[in-house]
């Protein structure tokens, strides 16, 4: 592979992983959300998905985020009886993200895109020794 294709399907990566990170923080963000009523949902989790696919113009296999779906757990209870939300027992139902998950999500996401990043500076480097080379 050239190193042209590898800085595209690294930077394909680091989309992808960008568009995950994304997904996570909203996920951290809405892990309080409950609903305004007892009959509304509260925030439901998203999953993001991958998906890859030839490229003709680099010529080579690249990465993209795919469909971001809802989690069909269950949705988490607390007895809170004062809360708007509340159903005629006291339960108020929270949405189903885990802070624990979604950290540990976050940081394979940003291990990916670190991944990704140091694929691009070291094909830098290398794009830079064969100017070097071919000046001398």
């Amino acid at each position: 592979m050239d190193l042209i294709k590898s800085l595209f399907v690294s930077a394909s990566g680091l989309k992808a992983q960008n568009g995950r990170m994304r997904i996570i923080a909203e996920n951290v963000a809405n892990a309080d959300s409950t609903g305004r009523t007892p009959q509304d949902d509260p925030y439901r989790r998203k999953v993001p998905s991958f998906t890859s696919h030839f490229d003709k113009a680099v010529g080579a296999e690249v990465v993209e985020l795919g469909r971001v779906s809802e989690d069909t757990s269950p949705f988490n209870t607390i007895y809170e009886p004062g809360h708007p939300a509340a159903d005629e027992e006291g339960y108020v139902q929270t949405p189903n993200v885990n802070t624990l998950i979604e950290t540990v999500d976050m940081r394979e996401a940003q291990r990916s895109y670190e991944a990704n990043l140091n694929v691009i500076e070291a094909t830098r480097r290398m794009v830079q020794k064969t100017i070097d080379i071919l000046r001398a």
